[in-house]
């Protein structure tokens, strides 16, 4: 059961994912500039306030993480990090192939 929520869970990442593509490449046709979407400023339009205390929790426990991992991770494309969460979740949480010769209980 919980295996199946995770892999849901993957599934409507990789739906985000595309539609942020669609999103990205939509703009890119009307301003004929590729300009993607950051995930660092999705996160700072839907909730600014979180995304400031994750930097100071981040930086009061390891502040080399910040600059080295977070910040490189925010600045990644929106499509790209969902997209990537979503097959990570959807690999990590797949059915289990049936063994031969033996019954599962």
């Amino acid at each position: 059961m919980i295996r199946g929520f995770f892999r849901l869970v993957g599934l409507l990442l990789l739906a985000g994912s595309f539609i942020f593509l669609v999103y990205d490449g939509a703009r890119w046709v009307a301003d004929q500039t590729l300009q993607f979407t950051r995930f660092g400023q999705l996160w700072n339009d839907v909730h600014q306030a979180s995304q400031a205390a994750f930097k100071a929790w981040v930086e009061a426990k390891a502040p080399f993480l910040w600059d080295w991992i977070v910040k490189a991770f925010l600045d990644q494309p929106v499509f790209a990090v969902l997209g990537v969460l979503g097959i990570l979740l959807m690999l990590l949480f797949r059915p289990r192939r049936p063994l031969i010769g033996y019954g599962r209980d």
